[in-house]
């Protein structure tokens, strides 16, 4: 007789009880760092199932990163003009919720960047979902200045995720000049 209840299953709370534990440990280690099983012991599913809903670790990678962007996030500003403003607010005055979820983004990106088959995925969302975008927004010179644009983002990012810069941790006061220096650094970046 059976003492324990059959647990009804549900793929879609499978899948995404997957996906959480595998963006909790892309955060911590790099790709070539984790393995699946370990991502399905803390997912508490069989190992089988990462492959029934992902194919493979390339594949549970790609739906980590590409399921956790910002749909059209750098397609917002309506013009080049836009664009420093734009940059600058979204430094300066992310929310905290989302600037933890980009900063965690960031950091699974940055820490898996030299894999291999993760860079390829890496450079696929940055160049779809950044570059893109962004040059075509700019026009003359688009990819150049974009790549400019680029740089000072993940600048930003690796002051406050990696080495927790506590001065762009702004308090309400600060944050309007710092938002206008930002605005002035990025629209160097264009006009220069």
């Amino acid at each position: 007789m059976r003492t324990t209840p059959i647990r009804k299953r549900n793929p879609v709370a499978t899948r995404a009880t997957i996906l959480a534990a595998a963006h909790q440990r892309f955060v911590r280690e790099s790709y070539d760092g984790v393995g699946l099983r370990d991502i399905a012991s803390d997912a508490g599913v069989d190992v089988a199932l990462i492959g029934r809903y992902f194919g493979s670790k390339e594949g549970l990678f790609r739906e980590v990163v590409f399921a956790d962007k910002e749909a059209d996030l750098f397609r917002e500003p309506k013009s080049a003009a836009d664009l420093p403003a734009f940059l600058a607010q979204l430094v300066a005055e992310d929310a905290d919720e989302d600037r933890q979820h980009r900063m965690e983004m960031f950091i699974i990106m940055l820490r898996s960047a030299s894999s291999p088959k993760a860079g390829e995925i890496i450079r696929d969302l940055v160049h779809l979902d950044v570059l893109g975008p962004l040059a075509e927004l700019i026009g003359k010179d688009g990819e150049l200045r974009a790549n400019m644009l680029l740089s000072i983002l993940i600048g930003i990012g690796v002051l406050r995720s990696i080495m927790r810069v506590d001065a762009l941790s702004l308090d309400d006061g600060d944050r309007a000049e710092c938002t206008e220096r930002f605005r002035c650094l990025f629209e160097s970046a264009l006009t220069c």
